[in-house]
């Protein structure tokens, strides 16, 4: 461990990311050192993990001496920051004035800069950080990391060469006063011996690629100082075929890691039997990480008989039977970064296709990991994704083409301008996303979704799309005004939450239905992924986990679902069609 003050930690989404900060913090705090934890992540599960209630100030971590960590709300820093702009004006200016600033301040862009304003005071206001030796930052998914890392160039560079002084994040002469601290915040991340950037991955593919992808965009970005940790690798040696199968997929994944990764100071985490939850378990990862050539204290099932079975059925195949009742549809594969939704949105595609369906299949996912799925498989898919540099392109060439084609040359510059904010990214995808969507007349759409902030964001952008479109175009298309009625008709959208049997998926899966719910639209089945229950195996780390996962099953049949399956963990990988096909299995526990 070295000494830096700060420690960012980012990832793919279900790398374990969180678990991994917070053990760092633990390791720090209990070398003596004064540790405050943060979370920058939209869809923070730091609560879950901590099994606290984290606030958004400093709140003191019970049985972890110098531990404090604190949640930074993206909707409740908008909020105070929508009535720190605003707040003055009340009672001063007439009342459709203040509306209409209100409105103005109520778009994406608004929650990006008011956490993004939290998040520079922690990093160079030494007035509140400086009562802590170390800050331990447990970013969000990797696209929303590189995204609020780069917001400090971004928003100054925008500051700087904006003179008309407002913008989609309202007036921007009350951000001036922020703009030295906004500077200070970039000299902070690019000095490697204030901060260092650790890159979680687990020992697969998809999850390589990724911290591949953000080691390179970061160093970009001039985050050098930069380490790596594998999480979850299976200490084994025995004969058992299910823990050989599994530790070989990993030793595969590893070995194809590419040449970069592989130049950085790397650690090994051992997968552990328990997932790595609350204080004491916390605490045992931590001691892991401290000293990883201990060994792994597990269960004794010497003396156990087999778990009694569960009623849930097995296999995607009762969800493909259910769905293929219909002509068309849109089919919505959400859940937590990590899951595994790309595979299960790719099967579905794949089953639906082979029972004569016309079926596209497409990605709102800034990852975007359809092609390994398929590994040329569903050649008789359309197959595509929603490139968010593509369509901003589209969208700004269209805009200027339209609307600016009627301005004079200070209309089109201050035009010009309202395009380069970071709002017209989130505008653009919606508009890809709603056309996608409108593709179901007359077949299926099957769309693998992002991480759950994402997704929820384009789903919100249904409500607020029309008031952020009339600034620029005056126009909303057919399409988007259909979206929302379509959303939350049960006979032409499908739901499906992906989750695994376990605290922090489970949990967020329950918020997201919640949040649906709000919105008028109800989940059609729950999907529990990648089980080890009923996988018969002596490997007793892998049996510790499938016991850990039966209260998480039971809460997801009881209390959560209308309609529920797992699939459970595979020996051969499902990737291309056979491997597809074996998600398509029926059965019973």
């Amino acid at each position: 461990m070295n000494n830096t003050r700060y420690f960012f930690f980012t990832g793919k989404g279900g790398v374990g990311k969180t678990s991994v900060a917070c053990a760092t913090a633990i390791n720090l705090a209990q070398s003596g050192k004064k540790v405050l934890l943060v979370s920058t992540d939209p869809a923070s599960n730091l609560d879950d993990v901590l099994e606290i209630k984290v606030e958004q100030h400093p709140t003191e971590i019970p049985g972890i001496p110098s531990l404090w960590a604190l949640n930074l709300d993206p909707e409740e820093a908008a909020k105070d920051y929508r009535e720190k702009v605003v707040g003055d004006y009340r009672g001063i200016l007439p009342d459709e004035v203040i509306a209409s600033m209100e409105e103005q301040l109520s778009g994406a862009c608004t929650v990006e800069i008011a956490t993004f304003d939290l998040f520079t005071r922690l990093l160079s206001d030494p007035a509140v950080a400086s009562g802590y030796d170390h800050i331990v930052f447990d970013t969000a998914p990797t696209g929303h990391t590189l995204r609020l890392l780069a917001l400090p160039k971004a928003w100054s560079g925008f500051m700087t060469d904006n003179v008309r002084g407002t913008s989609c994040i309202g007036p921007l002469a009350g951000m001036f006063e922020q703009k030295q601290r906004y500077e200070g915040t970039v000299a902070a991340l690019s000095d490697p011996g204030l901060v260092t950037l650790t890159l979680v991955t687990k020992p697969d593919g998809p999850a390589l690629s990724e911290a591949c992808r953000a080691s390179r965009e970061l160093g970009e970005l001039g985050l050098t100082n930069q380490r790596l940790i594998i999480n979850g690798v299976l200490d084994y040696t025995g004969n058992d075929p299910v823990a050989d199968a599994f530790k070989l997929q990993q030793s595969e994944s590893l070995k194809r890691m590419l040449a970069e990764l592989s130049q950085l100071p790397s650690q090994i985490v051992p997968l552990l039997p328990n997932p790595p939850v609350g204080i004491d378990g916390l605490k045992l990862l931590a001691e892991r990480m401290r000293y990883p050539e201990k060994k792994v204290i597990v269960w004794d099932f010497s003396n156990e008989g087999s778990e009694p079975p569960l009623s849930i059925p097995v296999g995607l195949g009762t969800v493909v039977d259910d769905l293929n009742r219909r002509e068309r549809g849109v089919i919505l594969v959400m859940g937590k970064g990590g899951v595994g939704k790309t595979t299960v949105a790719a099967a579905m595609a794949l089953a639906l296709s082979e029972r004569g369906r016309r079926v596209k299949l497409s990605t709102t996912d800034p990852a975007a990991h359809l092609d390994l799925a398929l590994a040329g498989a569903g050649k008789e898919l359309t197959v595509s994704r929603i490139d968010p540099a593509v369509e901003v392109a589209a969208y700004r060439e269209e805009v200027m083409s339209t609307v600016g084609k009627e301005l004079d040359e200070d209309g089109r510059a201050l035009l010009a301008e309202e395009l380069a904010s970071p709002c017209t990214e989130e505008i653009a995808v919606f508009r890809a996303f709603a056309r996608t969507v409108d593709q179901a007349e007359d077949c299926f759409v099957v769309l693998d979704t992002a991480p759950t902030g994402h997704t929820l964001l384009l789903l919100d952008a249904t409500q607020s799309y029309h008031r952020q479109v009339e600034n620029t175009t005056g126009d909303v298309p057919e399409e988007v005004r259909r979206l929302l009625p379509r959303l939350r008709d049960p006979e032409f959208t499908h739901i499906l939450l992906v989750t695994l049997a376990q605290a922090t998926p489970v949990l967020e899966a329950q918020r997201l239905q919640e949040d649906l719910r709000r919105a008028g639209i109800e989940a059609a089945w729950w999907l529990i992924n990648q089980t080890w229950t009923g996988v018969p195996t002596s490997n007793s780390v892998l049996r510790s986990l499938s016991r850990a996962e039966k209260p998480w099953i039971d809460k997801v049949i009881n209390n959560l679902a209308r309609k529920a399956i797992r699939i459970p963990w595979l020996i051969k990988a499902p990737r291309g069609r056979e491997g597809l096909t074996q998600l398509f299995n029926k059965g019973k526990d």
